[in-house]
């Protein structure tokens, strides 16, 4: 085998320097891909070596293009990020190489969490209340009377299931979720909770209106106050902006009583620590093993669970409240992670 000139090693030397291939080497040079692989061991020891594989579509400004784009919510996944991307590299681009480049930047995929719309006005008041409130303390917390409904399910919450499989495992009963017509059915429930623990609940037969909500107050939330020995001028009623908590028999209500009654935001369930209360109930009521046979035995475990409730579940969900309140605060009245 003849020796290379010195001038055509000094070629592939200064191609290796300039990043090019073996094999892009060899298609300019004509020398041989074990003889640059020498080459480059003995004269360019330092050089870094190629990963292999094809070279990637995006750049690093089109990967941060891309961030970019759902950030700034101008696309919505990697489709549209991918159409957008082939008119600037005028290349086919498919949606599966911008989700690697994507995670690749530290992103991730994941569902959107269901939130009330928030408009400009409701961001508005959402931030008036967070300020407002950023200096209460729990003392201030402490007062407030926090109220709600909700639907239980008797076949379960409306809510994903998660459970655990196997790989190559088939459908079996252990991962089906079953349904039955019309769902199973539900009821509606009206509760409330102090500092001092969970108060009177009931169950709402019928349609809730303003005549309804009446009769609750001076029953269910009379009865609450009562039972932990507090009077009305010592607490602060907290209720959301529900059509019937602010009908005229209502506000009538609670002006003839002397309740202070807190100015809440609209669209703000967030804010409600007795969201979370709700959660801790249904969670409780998904430990049975058996679902239960109609409404009234579904109403009954809720009785039982509801009175189970520590003061200190209630207790530590009212302590969260600055925190909430600086979290919308954050957000400039946007949504929060509660």
């Amino acid at each position: 085998m003849r020796p290379l000139s010195d001038a055509k090693r000094n070629n592939v030397i200064s191609l290796l320097t300039s990043g090019l291939s073996h094999r892009q080497i060899t298609l300019r040079t004509g020398v041989g891909a074990g003889t640059v692989s020498r080459i480059r061991s003995e004269c360019c020891p330092n050089l870094p070596k190629s990963t292999g594989g094809c070279p990637d579509k995006l750049s690093f400004t089109n990967v941060r293009h891309a961030v970019h784009l759902i950030t700034s919510q101008k696309a919505d996944d990697a489709v549209h990020v991918s159409r957008t991307l082939r008119t600037i590299t005028n290349q086919s681009l498919s949606a599966q190489t911008v989700r690697r480049h994507l995670k690749a930047a530290g992103m991730k995929a994941v569902v959107k969490k269901k939130r009330p719309f928030l408009k400009k006005q409701h961001r508005r008041a959402r931030l008036d209340f967070a300020l407002t409130h950023k200096d209460w303390t729990i003392e201030d917390w402490k007062r407030v009377v926090w109220s709600d409904e909700t639907k239980i399910n008797r076949l379960g919450s409306d809510g994903k299931k998660w459970v655990w499989k196997k790989e190559g495992e088939g459908l079996t009963d252990r991962l089906v979720e079953g349904t039955v017509k019309h769902g199973g059915g539900s009821l509606m429930m009206w509760g409330c909770m102090l500092w001092e623990g969970p108060g009177f609940a009931c169950k709402i037969d019928g349609k809730m209106d303003g005549e309804l909500y009446v009769k609750i107050m001076e029953d269910e939330l009379r009865e609450s106050l009562a039972y932990y020995g507090k009077q009305v001028n010592q607490v602060i009623f907290q209720q959301d902006n529900d059509s019937k908590h602010n009908c005229k028999k209502a506000k009538a209500h609670f002006q003839k009583q002397d309740y202070q009654v807190l100015l809440w935001p609209p669209q703000s369930p967030d804010l409600n620590p007795i969201e979370h209360l709700w959660n801790h109930l249904k969670i409780q009521l998904g430990q049975y093993e058996q679902p239960p046979s109609g409404i009234l035995e579904l109403w009954e475990r809720v009785q039982v669970e509801w009175e189970a409730i520590k003061p200190e579940v209630c207790q530590n969900l009212i302590e969260s409240m600055p925190r909430r309140v600086k979290a919308v605060l954050r957000a400039h009245g946007g949504y929060t992670k509660y």
